[in-house]
């Protein structure tokens, strides 16, 4: 029996278990201390501490991974997606450790996760493409001498990231040096390298994808097409397949450049080319995303193709069971289930699941990652699950998703729900003419949008970990504060990071979510006015903005890198 460990945490991790217990596999879980009573441990076969409480000391550590797979006896490594998923070091070191790698090789990894070198190849394989660059750049300026040159809006984007993250959309020649900047550091943050790249903006663009699967040696099946419009900062919230209004002969030619692009670097495995198409009908490549994605189970749901299944049979020598495009049965959505609250700009809201009613029925599907009573950390990402709806027509699939989103209740954490019922009465989406595009949240619907309850602040602090020995052998025990506080010792080990909020001081710039403080946009004692942008967080793997609540004279409280609860204070406005 293969022992596939998964290296990843929340809901892909359980639905690649799933897949595992059905292919015959065991399952290996690992855990950041904060996630060793998580669903994903609970329902693994065998689980392993990383020991560490940020992405970076585990989910993010190859070290510790590696330790983990070999401590465990691994003979496979799956890495979802996000956190080293795209990561071709990672591919190569598990490979390097005798492990099989579930996913492209480290070479594609390479070629297709630089943007600029799949810009290359794009153009090699024919695929429509909008101008930009195809070398890293060097600075701020560069960037405005493209802008000048090919004219507003412009984008800038992270060379090796993806999901949203390191990525500016500027459309005002002043802005363009700051949103350069604040795309270098989101970048960092996200995916530990900085550069950037740059490329003319489509203006209301559709996202489209293709999903393709590849089997290592140049042959390339185009499983089917998804539109990802529905976005907020550049991150989908709901996507659908097949994507609806295009063409036959669009249709077509997104299949075939996917097809071409993965073909170029002979890919293996699951993969996904992204597009953007215009108002006009202008198609443009945006990147592949060399990895499973988030949206993946509306593919599966209109096309009955298991696509971890697929993933596992094409790295363990089986080969791929299909050999064409399969014919879409009906329609389905996707609603990514997000610990956010829209009406505050969908904020991250971490917290406890203090209640949850998940909806069934004919043609529901729900990918969890949570339980009732689970907590949602602020140090990861705020997606809890994924409702997923299909049915015979796009019509009947939307009726049936606003049934299921009836039934769906979550009490702690403010969630997307209410806005995802909202969106699903939208003309502009709802109708045939789908006139919904990548920025049509933002300028449409949050204006309308109303904030939610914030949910209690998590007491939760480092755990405390000991060395005893039992039988002989020496162990480690990690002690979780809840049980440090019964004990009488909560609180010791745990540093004060940010000053809470003394009350309702008129003056005080309060946290509006939990994060961690990346920059001051002004310094200590400047004068600021209301609406200013004067401070930025890190607030669940996104930059967050900290805007004046007044006019004055701004005081800071909290340092550069310090965490802070929601209502923290940051500074002070006389």
């Amino acid at each position: 029996m293969k022992k596939v460990l998964i290296a990843n945490r929340g809901e892909i991790a359980v639905r690649v278990m799933r897949a595992c217990a059905e292919a015959g596999y065991t399952s290996i879980a690992v855990y950041a201390d904060q996630d060793a009573d998580a669903m994903h441990v609970r329902l693994a076969d065998e689980a392993v501490a990383l020991g560490g409480d940020t992405a970076a000391t585990s989910y993010l550590s190859i070290h510790a991974l590696l330790e983990a797979a070999e401590r465990t006896g691994a003979d496979a490594v799956h890495p979802g997606y996000g956190f080293l998923s795209e990561s071709a070091d990672f591919a190569r070191a598990v490979e390097d450790a005798g492990l099989v790698w579930i996913g492209p090789t480290p070479e594609s990894i390479e070629a297709l996760g630089d943007k600029m070198t799949a810009r290359r190849i794009a153009q090699r394989a024919g695929a429509p493409l909008a101008a930009g660059t195809d070398r890293p750049l060097t600075g701020p300026a560069e960037a405005v001498a493209f802008a000048r040159l090919h004219g507003l809006p412009i984008a800038i984007k992270a060379a090796f990231g993806g999901g949203g993250r390191g990525l500016k959309v500027v459309r005002e020649l002043s802005e363009v040096a700051d949103a350069f900047d604040a795309a270098t550091r989101e970048a960092i943050a996200a995916f530990g390298r900085g550069e950037c790249f740059v490329e003319r903006y489509l203006e209301s663009p559709r996202h489209v994808e293709v999903q393709v699967l590849g089997d290592g040696v140049g042959g390339v099946v185009a499983v089917g097409d998804r539109d990802c419009s529905m976005q907020r900062r550049n991150q989908k919230l709901i996507e659908e397949a097949p994507a609806p209004g295009l063409t036959v002969e669009q249709r077509l030619q997104l299949h075939a450049a996917a097809r071409a692009i993965c073909a170029e670097v002979h890919y293996r495995g699951a993969g996904t080319v992204e597009f953007l198409l215009a108002a006009d009908g202008t198609i443009s490549f945006l990147e592949v995303n060399t990895r499973l994605q988030v949206e993946h189970p509306v593919t599966e749901q209109v096309t009955g193709v298991d696509l971890v299944r697929e993933q596992f049979r094409i790295a363990f020598g089986e080969g791929m069971s299909l050999s064409e495009t399969p014919t879409p049965v009906g329609h389905a959505f996707e609603f990514r289930i997000n610990a956010e609250d829209p009406g505050r700009g969908f904020l991250p809201s971490p917290g406890r699941i203090e209640r949850l009613r998940i909806p069934g029925g004919p043609g529901v599907r729900w990918d969890g990652g949570v339980e009732e009573g689970d907590v949602v950390q602020p140090a990861f990402d705020s997606l809890m699950a994924k409702l997923i709806v299909h049915a015979d027509t796009r019509d009947a699939a939307l009726t049936r998703a606003r049934r299921a989103l009836r039934e769906l209740s979550v009490a702690g954490p403010a969630t997307v729900i209410g806005f995802d019922l909202l969106a699903l009465g939208e003309e502009a989406f709802a109708t045939d003419t789908f006139a919904v595009h990548t920025q049509w949240i933002e300028s449409t619907l949050l204006p309308r949008l109303e904030p939610q309850l914030r949910p209690a602040p998590l007491a939760d602090g480092p755990v405390l970990r000991v060395p005893v020995e039992i039988d002989g052998r020496r162990v480690v025990l990690g002690l979780p504060p809840a049980l440090l506080e019964r004990l009488g010792r909560g609180g010791q080990d745990a540093a004060v990071a940010a000053v809470p909020a003394s009350g309702p001081d008129p003056a005080e710039l309060l946290a509006p979510a939990p994060g961690t403080l990346v920059r001051w946009l002004v310094g200590d004692g400047a004068a600021v006015s209301s609406g200013e942008q004067v401070a930025v967080l890190d607030a669940m793997k996104m930059e967050t903005p900290v805007a004046a609540h007044r006019s004055g004279t701004l005081s800071t409280r909290v340092d550069v890198g310090s965490a802070v609860e929601a209502d923290n204070v940051l500074a002070v406005i006389v």
